[in-house]
């Protein structure tokens, strides 16, 4: 089985190709929009392994949360390619798959979702136990349990998130990013046993709805107008 895998929910974009369990990935260049990098690097990447659009059994893409603008891009690019060679598609949640690459049995996923908040999901054995949030770090609701792992640029965007944190984690990945191999390695099972999804019904999750903070918002946090 092969499987195309994207993800550009953060400015570090990648792809990858999973071909019966053998994962081969690739990075978007640094310093350039995704969507003027990311269909070559896929070209690029399927050459390299010896293989054609035809060859891909469907695709998966990061669906959110993260920018707003790379969520678009990712989905879009998924929408064409699929519609274009008549592929399933396979949604995974960005915080889903930083779980899986975390390698933890309990985990809090933490991404910086500017505007001073952080997007965060709760995890055991890689399976949300609620759904995805996002709140300003003072808000973060906390488990009852200790014995977590955390995980996430969260943790460098807002420092205070350890101290908030240090009672329920004894782990720490704040370099943990969204990478597209995990993207594949919770997508693959699922194209496996049927679950892709019609390349209409693929959409972005963007938990919240504000893309920006209004000039009031900003100069009250200390920032310029």
């Amino acid at each position: 089985m092969n499987l195309l895998a994207i993800e550009t929910s953060t400015d570090l974009g990648s792809i990858a190709l999973w071909c019966d369990g053998v994962v081969l990935r690739r990075f978007c260049p640094v310093g350039m929009a995704h969507s003027e990098t990311l269909l070559p690097l896929i070209r690029a990447t399927l050459r390299e392994a010896g293989l054609g659009f035809a060859d891909l059994d469907g695709i998966a893409f990061a669906s959110g949360p993260g920018s707003f603008t790379g969520l678009r891009v990712a989905c879009g690019v998924t929408q064409g390619l699929a519609f274009a060679h008549r592929l399933p598609v396979i949604p995974i949640g960005t915080l889903d798959a930083m779980a899986l690459a975390s390698g933890g049995e309990q985990v809090l996923v933490l991404l910086d979702a500017r505007m001073g908040e952080v997007y965060y999901g709760w995890y055991s054995a890689a399976v949300p136990i609620a759904a995805v949030g996002v709140c300003q770090p003072s808000a973060l609701p906390l488990p009852d349990s200790t014995g977590w792992l955390a995980c996430g640029n969260g943790l460098r965007a807002y420092p205070s998130l350890r101290a908030r944190l240090a009672g329920c984690v004894h782990l720490w990945q704040p370099e943990l990013m969204p990478s597209a191999d995990a993207v594949a390695g919770l997508a693959a099972p699922r194209l496996a046993r049927g679950e892709g999804i019609d390349v209409a019904a693929a959409t972005p999750l963007y938990v919240r709805d504000k893309v920006a903070l209004t000039v009031a918002e900003r100069l009250a946090m200390g920032g310029k107008a």
